[in-house]
């Protein structure tokens, strides 16, 4: 695959970012870009990585950040006005630390941080246990087929973030289908109708924060958000604009990664049974597990950075302003890297997956999301001595996103 042609690359790119069997398995198509070059210059204009040495430099230099890409709306044929008109509130509404750069990254991550450092998250693991036996309980009640993504991957991460965060189980049931659609705004440049449906979503999330964090300032409590509004009435570290994304930020962040990696890990174990039953036989294997899961099928495929200043790679020099696409789920499977990356090795030893990237825009909840995998996949074997495939001929599919890689659902029959 060392020979694809430029244009076979971009082709390549266009099947992974806009075509169900792209989405589906992207892997063959990251192989062959990834042994085309270290470097590939789209004909979008993207430059794209998807060697792991490459992605971890792109996204640990402090010359790339999230910067400013230029004028969005001549992409979608808008004038500025019309664009401001249309998307601004959007845009200011959701303009989190997940977008920014120093000192305002550094300033709101600071103030959150403590709150999923591993010490704190295992501090949390009884209540993780908890939670994953209250739904295993009504998973086996059901005595039949269940989809695991409805039944476990989504309450169950939900639940964890929204208890630590302080938004109860009625608004997350209302905020979730809400965050799922604004959630897509985190794709490559994303279709009008799907930014129309960001501003209708934002608009209902923003109201329930808001009535949630009046809530919290009459009677707080220990919840995350009640610490973040002590911090925003001090005046000196956080607005009240800041304080509302950060908290949507972290409910939509803390669920929609965990979620896939739960349902798309469960996936991989039912595609490869002797790994599934290696890991039932010894479940000292469990952390390894969880790593191999997110490495062979990553909750996020993609991430994106903007250079900031001129920068050199592989002697050639790009510009200021340049855009960098981190092919993630590729880097996870270099064979510069990874020995023999093909195989599923719920053993396997070796570097960490880029599965939740790097540099300063690392995940916040990574910590948080390989402890519930944790609970979840030790739980869920000690309940269920069985679990198989229940979706017949017509195999699980993903979502119609890349940047957030999840199946829409998982039938399995579990007893």
């Amino acid at each position: 695959m060392t020979d694809t042609t430029a244009v076979d690359v971009d082709a390549l790119l266009a099947e992974i970012l806009l075509t169900p069997e792209g989405r589906n398995d992207p892997y063959p198509r990251y192989a062959a870009i990834r042994e085309h070059a270290p470097w590939f210059r789209s004909e979008i204009g993207l430059v794209v990585v998807a060697r792991y040495d490459e992605c971890q430099w792109v996204l640990r230099d402090p010359r790339f950040g999230k910067g400013e890409i230029g004028p969005v709306w001549e992409m979608y044929g808008l004038t500025q006005e019309e664009w401001i008109a249309r998307f601004g509130e959007l845009e200011r509404r959701t303009a989190s630390m997940l977008g920014m750069d120093p000192p305002d990254h550094t300033r709101l991550r600071r103030l959150v941080a403590k709150a999923f450092t591993p010490r704190t998250v295992e501090r949390l693991r009884p209540d993780i246990e908890r939670l994953t036996d209250e739904l295993l309980d009504e998973i086996e009640d059901a005595d039949g087929v269940v989809d695991v993504i409805s039944a476990l991957a989504l309450p169950l991460p939900m639940a964890v973030i929204g208890e630590m965060v302080g938004i109860p189980a009625d608004e997350r049931a209302v905020l979730q289908p809400q965050v799922r659609v604004a959630s897509q705004m985190l794709e490559f440049d994303p279709a009008l109708e799907i930014r129309d449906a960001a501003v209708a979503a934002n608009a209902v999330i923003v109201e329930h924060v808001e009535a949630l964090i009046a809530e919290r300032r009459a009677r707080p409590t220990d919840d995350l958000m009640s610490q973040l509004i002590q911090v925003e009435e001090a005046g000196d570290q956080l607005s009240h604009n800041e304080l509302i994304t950060t908290v949507m930020l972290l409910f939509g962040a803390g669920f929609e990664t965990t979620t896939n990696l739960i349902g798309n890990g469960l996936l991989a174990l039912l595609d490869h049974p002797d790994q599934l039953q290696r890991l039932r036989d010894d479940r000292t294997l469990v952390k390894t597990a969880v790593e191999e899961l997110l490495r062979w099928d990553s909750p996020v495929q993609l991430d994106g950075r903007v250079v900031l200043e001129d920068a050199e790679l592989h002697g050639e020099t790009f510009e200021a302003g340049t855009q960098f696409v981190t092919l993630l789920g590729g880097a996870n499977r270099d064979p510069r890297v990874f020995d023999d990356p093909e195989r599923f090795d719920v053993g396997r030893e070796g570097p960490a997956p880029m599965s939740f990237g790097a540099g300063i825009h690392f995940c916040l909840g990574a910590a948080l999301a390989r402890a519930e995998g944790h609970v979840v996949f030790d739980r869920l074997l000690d309940r269920f001595p069985v679990i198989e495939p229940a979706w017949g001929d017509t195999r699980p599919t993903y979502r119609e996103t890349i940047v957030l890689h999840g199946l829409q659902s998982l039938p399995v029959r579990a007893g």
